[in-house]
């Protein structure tokens, strides 16, 4: 037999072999790369991962919880969450925070971890672009009594503005409120490890009078959310 063929033979082989285990190096790399760690249903349990939100084509059918998707409610989807678990979502591109309550099961594309709500998405600011890498932190999980329900606030009520994980973020908010709106302030919320700064505007005795400087906010081009005050 042709040596000279031979040797060819063998290069050929090599090159091969090479090649092949550059696409599984690869295939691994992206593979380790995609996968996200699972949550767990405790106090103080985070996950990081990328987040989406579903609205009107969901609007008023129902959530896996039994509850009417409201689009404007503060909730979310999640895979694994018991159903009336509460979280907070950090937007890591922007770090502005919403708490949401886990009423639905989802999302079911691959390597996203949170469907949030309309309204949930918009306070955090990941309407436009769809998608944003997030952090996840658990609240608070469902007593033995089963889903927890997602209640109106009640009175006297505050708009809150933002919410962030960075203090010079929300000072430079409520520097910027002030200019347009009194009793500007800011209310520290803290979890097991992490501190956040909610912007907030006013005391208001009636919802009525709480919407109408809510929507004095938004001709200005702020996303508000109508909550309850905390002394």
């Amino acid at each position: 037999m042709n040596i000279k063929y031979l040797l060819n033979l063998s290069r050929k082989h090599h090159s091969f072999k090479r090649i092949f285990a550059l696409i599984l190096f690869i295939l691994l790399l992206f593979g380790c790369a995609k996968r996200v760690p699972p949550i767990q249903p405790t106090v103080g349990s985070r996950q990081i991962g990328v987040a989406s939100w579903y609205g009107k084509d969901f609007h008023g059918k129902p959530t896996a919880s039994g509850e009417i998707y409201n689009m404007y409610d503060m909730t979310a989807a999640h895979k694994t969450l018991p159903l009336g678990t509460e979280v907070m979502v950090t937007n890591l591109e922007n770090n502005r925070s919403v708490k949401v309550t886990i009423n639905d099961r989802g999302p079911f594309v691959k390597n996203r971890i949170i469907d949030l709500s309309y309204a949930a998405a918009k306070a955090i600011g990941m309407v436009g672009p769809g998608t944003a890498e997030v952090m996840i932190e658990v609240l608070k999980t469902p007593g033995s009594g089963g889903i927890t329900a997602v209640s109106a606030p009640k009175g006297p009520f505050t708009l809150q503005v933002a919410s962030f994980i960075n203090k010079d973020n929300a000072d430079k908010l409520a520097a910027k409120l002030q200019s347009l709106v009194e009793n500007v302030y800011i209310v520290i919320y803290k979890t097991g490890e992490t501190t956040y700064y909610r912007v907030r505007v006013g005391v208001f005795d009636s919802r009525e009078s709480a919407l109408a400087e809510g929507e004095r906010l938004t001709s200005h081009g702020y996303s508000v959310l109508l909550t309850s005050y905390e002394e």
